[in-house]
């Protein structure tokens, strides 16, 4: 939290603790991600008595991890790299609930681009003030030229430099990515390079990805923060560095985690509150629930419990849409990649591979697996698969950018394939649903939940839990918690000015 102009959006005021009330309240939260966790975590703070029921039989959601037993080897594993950037407040507010300092992250220093000519692009030595940081980025890369800027359509661009949340979405959520940065002049390979990488982080292609979310985007990693571009990552297994220390510190404040049970419905039990049905056959009532799944997770439940919200939002509910199926493959190899390179690469036009992780650069259990071994573990990524994309295709990219591992044996390996990501495809941004449901009691969290604050990813999963939290303690007169963003203006008033008159112009 170095910038100075980070936003503070100040929680309702209230009660501290739900001790002056006449009952304690009690809340089920469904599904352990980040953004139940920060459910449970802004609840048992004020004295909710909270329980938190999990299908897995891990903590963290997407970004959990377990051990796994292959070849008589235990291996650590997960679902990928996740890349927890400086200005990520409100989930960095909670991991230092158990780790004040943060040492269970280590900063990533540079993390390359690299298209299919070979050319690339580096976060490394950017300036950390917009819009330096940006233009310096753009100068610097050789997909960018000066004469490309000038060809730029300052004007159709201004959104870009001036984005207010969550104006910015409507003026852009109704166009495509791809076709906003074309109406713009932006170069070919520039964005091929740079945005692209960026959209598909969404698990989307460009076409697929509403304008909004690509300009709110790059005001977060760009000109909207001076936190830098530079990221973290964990330094151990995310169960071992990030959630099990998170579960202790849960239930010193009486928070019980039921992992392995999933839940099949949720039925509103009059003036009572909540029961809460799980596959096995067990019933938990409640006065509250926070619903913290997946998309598909969301839509499952809603459908068995007739009894919640209205047709309006439960249409909102059915018309979610998840993004095509994402790819990880994790090779432990019996000889080292070269110490060179990077401990993570993104990739351009190297279908269908989208980034490379050395994983003994910075996680404690490859480190240990690579040392005794003599080895390395390397992790690949492909966003966005159709059904023709196989692990091997991206096997054969790695070869090719890495020559060294073409020779190398594979002694274990693991391939996990999920379609479980949220999809925010044009127009769909006044459809989605927010924190706040029609049936009283009852809060949405997670990253494809609504939330009108300039938040991304595994930080809007974060962002809606503390406000699902915040949501059902208003309800009981109880304070909640204050969250942070990047601005939600652009830093610029000449280029918010700007912005303005061209949408009055376009009016």
């Amino acid at each position: 939290m170095t910038d100075r102009r980070r936003h503070r959006h100040p929680a309702s005021p209230g009660l501290a603790d739900i001790n002056a009330l006449s009952s304690r309240p009690r809340v089920v939260v469904i599904g352990a991600g980040i953004a139940g966790l920060a459910a449970a975590a802004g609840l048992a703070e004020r004295g909710v008595a909270v329980e938190v029921v999990e299908k897995e039989n891990y903590l963290g959601g997407r970004v959990g991890g377990w051990t796994e037993r292959q070849d008589g080897a235990e291996l650590a594993m997960n679902r990928g790299f996740h890349a927890f950037f400086r200005q990520y407040y409100n989930l960095r507010n909670l991991l230092r609930r158990v780790d004040p300092q943060l040492r269970m992250l280590t900063p990533v220093t540079d993390y390359p681009l690299i298209d299919g000519a070979g050319r690339r692009d580096s976060f490394r030595g950017l300036p950390r003030t917009p819009p330096l940081n940006a233009l310096a980025f753009a100068l610097r890369s050789p997909t960018f030229r000066l004469s490309d800027l000038a060809r730029i359509d300052a004007k159709a661009a201004a959104p870009l430099a001036a984005v207010s949340v969550p104006a910015i979405y409507h003026q852009l959520d109704h166009v495509d990515a791809e076709t906003f940065l074309k109406s713009i002049n932006f170069p070919e390979s520039a964005r091929h390079l740079a945005f692209e990488v960026f959209s598909r982080s969404f698990f989307a292609e460009p076409s697929q990805l509403s304008a909004g979310e690509l300009a709110t985007m790059f005001h977060i990693y760009f000109l909207g923060s001076s936190e830098g571009l530079i990221f973290d990552v964990a330094n151990a297994n995310f169960n071992e560095s990030l959630w099990n220390p998170l579960r202790d510190y849960l239930s010193e404040r009486g928070v019980n985690v039921r992992a392995g049970a999933a839940v099949q419905r949720v039925e509103p039990d009059g003036s009572r509150g909540f029961r809460v049905h799980t596959e096995d056959g067990d019933q938990l009532d409640t006065d509250a629930v926070v619903l913290s799944v997946d998309v598909g997770g969301l839509q499952r439940i809603v459908a068995a419990s007739p009894g919640l919200g209205n047709d309006s939002w439960r249409n909102q509910i059915a018309r979610l849409r998840t993004a095509p199926p994402f790819l990880v493959h994790r090779l432990w190899l019996d000889r080292p990649v070269d110490p060179a390179r990077a401990a993570f690469l993104g990739t351009a036009d190297h279908q269908p591979l989208d980034n490379i992780s050395v994983l003994e650069r910075y996680e404690r259990e490859a480190a240990a697996w690579a040392a005794r071994s003599g080895g390395s573990v390397v992790e690949l990524h492909s966003y966005a698969m159709d059904s023709s994309t196989s692990s091997d295709d991206g096997v054969a990219q790695l070869h090719k950018l890495y020559p060294e591992t073409a020779a190398a044996k594979v002694i274990h390996q693991r391939v996990l394939q999920r379609s479980d990501c949220p999809l925010f495809t044009p127009g769909t941004y006044t459809r989605r649903p927010t924190v706040a449901t029609p049936q009283p009691g009852l809060a949405l969290a997670g990253d494809g939940i609504r939330v009108d604050l300039p938040v991304a990813l595994m930080e809007r999963a974060a962002t809606t839990g503390w406000a699902a939290a915040n949501h059902l303690l208003g309800g009981w007169g109880v304070a909640g918690h204050d969250l942070y963003t990047v601005p939600v203006h652009g830093r610029s008033a000449l280029l918010r000015t700007l912005a303005a008159r061209q949408r009055q112009v376009r009016r």
